[in-house]
């Protein structure tokens, strides 16, 4: 069994995570956990969470960081700090999304690897991100074992994450991409009923 990490902070942004959590969390081989710098967080909808570990009790044998953007990743803990640190040295794949590209990009962990966020004259003022020539203006961007996205990308996310950690044969993870794009009377049509 492989282990999934959300990293959720206060106000994070629920829909940035929920199509990939979803997907991985289905599967026989994948587990997704929460974490968190406190035990309860909220969402920006509304929703309490309850996390799994506190960072510095999580597990050290995870395969997989997801950082989920929202409106608190100007954090200044030192323990999210090291925890996300370690989580790269170990090459352990990244995904983040949003608010949490900021955060990746003001603590210099960006500079070596192309990129994209939501918006590159956010970070004109991070002495540590000296990478602006690597961030490309799409949606998500996929480079090494990081994925990164802005904040409108949820699918895009998903589907790179899926890429990235090889979840499934490429033509299956299309056809969940798809259902979720273009819903599930246009995949019937294109790949016929799932359920038949």
């Amino acid at each position: 069994m492989k282990n999934a990490l959300f990293l959720l902070l206060d106000e994070f942004a629920d829909w940035e995570g929920s199509y990939l959590s979803s997907t991985l969390n289905q599967s026989e081989y994948w587990s997704v956990k929460t974490i968190s710098v406190e035990e309860k967080v909220v969402s920006l909808g509304g929703f309490s969470v309850l996390v799994d570990y506190v960072i510095g009790s999580e597990p050290k044998d995870y395969d997989l960081l997801i950082m989920i953007g929202g409106n608190s990743w100007d954090n200044s803990s030192d323990d999210l700090l090291r925890f996300v640190q370690e989580t790269f040295n170990k090459g352990i794949p990244v995904g983040a999304i949003c608010g949490a590209v900021d955060y990746l990009a003001k603590n210099g962990f960006l500079n070596n690897y192309k990129h994209t966020g939501n918006s590159i004259c956010l970070w004109s003022d991070y002495d540590c991100y000296t990478s602006a020539n690597k961030f490309i203006e799409k949606q998500a961007v996929k480079d090494g074992k990081t994925v990164t996205a802005n904040g409108t990308a949820p699918l895009e996310f998903t589907e790179l994450v899926l890429k990235l950690i090889e979840f499934d044969a490429p033509e299956n993870i299309e056809k969940t991409m798809f259902i979720n794009r273009h819903g599930f009377y246009n995949y019937c049509e294109k790949y016929g009923n799932p359920f038949l």
